[in-house]
């Protein structure tokens, strides 16, 4: 494991439940894996207030999962440089790791929503099905390109 990523989720051990986050404005996607970090699931939207109550919200769901780390989604830009929303998912996950003392690994989101929305136009939902499951399905996108991503450096250190 050599990248930022990769660094990061050392910290979340071999095994257990991980909450993968598509941390937006106004809304947090949550979505969960199973312990052996083969499938991410789409699992809610929270509804943004103060940073607080997002994260008692979080530490609910955490508890509830019994979660080892987070894997919060980091909006780069196109070209890979990091404008202010990057810089504001930084802020939240240094403010996670403290109050949670869960490790928290960013995972590039390039695309996420984009991609989660084409999926679910092609599943024919509707505008407001679409607006009420995008989050949690972009988090659900993040978190699965994340846990790909584990399973290959695993596979690559057994070589």
């Amino acid at each position: 494991m050599t990248g930022e990523f990769e660094q990061a989720a050392a910290g979340f051990g071999a095994k257990g439940p991980l909450l993968g986050l598509d941390l937006g404005e106004k809304t947090i996607g949550v979505a969960s894996c199973d312990p052996g970090r083969r499938v991410a699931t789409p699992v809610t939207t929270i509804r943004r207030t103060r940073f607080a109550a997002d994260a008692a919200a979080l530490r609910l769901l955490a508890a509830e999962r019994s979660v080892v780390g987070f894997v919060l989604g980091l909006p780069r830009n196109m070209d890979g440089s990091e404008g202010p929303r990057a810089q504001a998912t930084r802020a939240f996950a240094r403010n996670l790791v403290r109050t949670l003392a869960l490790p928290v690994a960013l995972w590039d989101e390039r695309l996420s929503t984009v991609a989660m929305e084409r999926d679910l136009v092609a599943l024919d939902a509707s505008r407001a099905k679409r607006a009420a499951k995008i989050d949690e399905s972009a988090a659900t996108f993040i978190l699965q390109g994340a846990l790909d991503r584990l399973r290959t450096v695993v596979a690559a250190k057994e070589e």
